[in-house]
């Protein structure tokens, strides 16, 4: 297929397919047209207003965003910003570049195992320690075991990170080890799977500070072995979105894909 050949929608669907039909999802395109002629893809965690502009500097017509283009999760959000300069000028710039911006964030999540927190897995140099993947999370186990702090050192320098935040005892040894991503660090979610799983740690992106955290510092209190690493959202799906613009390389091998990493949007002081 010669790159004028590829259309929006051709890259959409090879991005869709391996999750099947999905019957309520947030993945869609936000502007733009499905029929136009692709030129490049550029692929990012989130579409920022530089990412965006860098798109459109390497010629690439079509982007590809994990997370919301005008931030909120729900795209209907943006209603409310119409009048705000930040949105005005962000719009502007998509409109005046000819960009076509899609959303891809449930259906990579779908896949299996998840994209996305393979990513992560893979970028920390785990994936050969995984022994199973739930739809939500993957259980890793390290024969030897590390402490909280060897493994915390182990992703700061993996993910090239200034800082993470962690919680519980950091001279623990684990061995087996849950990886979740983005904003699955809830209570609901992962405080069960410390026992369901028998879990000593887990690393996930980020979640409400009351819920797990809270609940790691009273396992502690109680002499409990049980500990977590935050690593923030980015940082967790981003190496994902990485893998995803590898797919998309390896299906259109034509067509020019560049990854555009975001930086770190806090500062630590």
């Amino acid at each position: 297929m010669r790159i004028l050949d590829v259309t929006v929608q051709d890259v959409i669907r090879s991005l869709e397919e391996p999750a099947g039909v999905l019957e309520s999802t947030v993945d869609k395109i936000i502007c733009g047209r499905s029929h136009e002629l692709v030129q490049g893809i550029a692929v990012s965690f989130s579409a920022t207003y530089e990412a965006l502009n860098r798109a459109a500097e390497l010629g690439a017509n079509l982007f590809i965003t994990h997370e919301g283009l005008f931030y909120s999760h729900h795209e209907g959000a943006h209603e409310m910003l119409k009048s705000d300069p930040v949105y005005q000028a962000k719009q502007a710039l998509i409109e005046a570049r000819h960009l076509t911006v899609y959303r891809f964030h449930d259906y990579p999540h779908r896949y299996t195992p998840d994209e996305i927190t393979l990513g992560l897995i893979e970028a920390i140099g785990y994936d050969r320690y995984a022994i199973r993947h739930l739809s939500s999370a993957s259980i890793i186990h390290l024969p030897s075991g590390q402490t909280v702090r060897q493994i915390t050192e182990h992703l700061k320098a993996k993910l090239q990170l200034s800082h993470v935040r962690v919680i519980g005892n950091m001279d623990m040894i684990c061995d087996r080890i849950g990886i979740t991503v983005g904003y699955r660090g809830g209570g609901p979610h992962l405080i069960p799977m410390y026992e369901n799983e028998q879990l000593q740690l887990i690393i996930a992106g980020e979640g409400p500070e009351w819920e797990t955290p809270e609940y790691i510092r009273d396992a502690s209190a109680l002499g409990g072995s049980k500990s977590l690493i935050l690593t923030g959202h980015a940082a967790s799906e981003e190496p994902g979105m990485r893998r995803a613009a590898d797919r998309i390389r390896q299906q259109f091998p034509n067509v020019p894909v560049h990854f555009i990493p975001v930086a770190p949007i806090f500062q630590v002081v």
